[in-house]
């Protein structure tokens, strides 16, 4: 396999999106990575463990895997030694540091991480709830969020609202352009709710710039241009002091990043 198809095989007795979570945030570390991600979920049997193994042998990469099963994670681990492949045990070590020191034992069940509990229901609830608040639709129900996003355009108040509502947040956003009213509802919201995001002017010109080009929309535009960008801020910040509310600078801020600062502040 070449070098730019280099692949990170996730095995689990589950879904295996927990070993995918651990294996994105790695990659994020590192700048350029040429590695692709294949998961294999719901793992049963040791035939089934020794044919991604051998797959794996013979096609290049290593094995992250997430088997609360102990018999498919030895099995993982001898064929992974009889072969040659390097597989790094996600769970296992966190699950025997747990019975070393609290004496527990494990229930090896597959999925409880995502079994339909209470917090799954809530979860389902909060992304709902923000879909339809996105971008300044439903403002009466703003009223009903646990966090309100405001901002101009492309300061990432969309894919931030949907990450915390993954969290179980109730968000809703709003976009800030000086020929649109404020809605009545936004000064009636605790302004303890109220986030302000914000980004330096040359970046956004850039990000703005490169969705003109996605679009296939000209260049020019009074949305990428300079002045326009610094009128927006000016009004965007004249709103946010008189609101009270932190502002967030989300210049090469990764979306969890951002999103941990908003949560702090709650």
């Amino acid at each position: 396999m070449a070098k730019d198809q280099q692949m990170i095989t996730i095995c689990s007795d589950s879904t295996g999106e927990t070993g995918e979570g651990v294996v994105k945030a790695t990659l994020r570390q590192f700048n350029g990575n040429v590695a692709r991600i294949r998961r294999v979920g719901h793992i049963r049997t040791d035939e089934e463990v020794t044919t991604i193994v051998e797959q794996v042998a013979s096609e290049g990469g290593f094995i992250a895997y997430t088997l609360v099963q102990p018999e498919l994670r030895e099995m993982l681990k001898q064929e992974a030694i009889r072969l040659g492949v390097r597989a790094v045990d996600i769970m296992g070590p966190m699950m025997q540091a747990y019975i070393d020191t609290f004496n527990g034992a494990p229930s090896s069940k597959p999925g409880l991480l995502h079994q339909l509990d209470e917090d799954y229901f809530k979860r389902v609830e909060a992304i709902e709830f923000t879909v339809k608040c996105d971008d300044g639709r439903d403002t009466a129900s703003m009223l009903k969020a646990d966090i309100v996003l405001i901002g101009i355009s492309r300061t990432s108040k969309t894919p931030l609202s949907i990450f915390l509502a993954h969290k179980g947040y109730k968000v809703a956003n709003f976009p800030l352009v000086p020929e649109v009213k404020i809605p009545a509802e936004l000064y009636q919201v605790d302004r303890a709710k109220i986030i302000g995001l914000t980004m330096d002017p040359e970046y956004l010109l850039k990000i703005r710039t490169e969705r003109l080009k996605t679009l296939g929309l000209p260049f020019g535009s009074q949305y990428s241009s300079y002045d326009r960008i610094l009128e927006e801020m000016d009004h965007a910040h004249s709103l946010m002091k008189q609101l009270h509310c932190p502002i967030i600078d989300v210049s090469n801020k990764a979306i969890e990043e951002t999103a941990g600062i908003i949560m702090n502040y709650l």
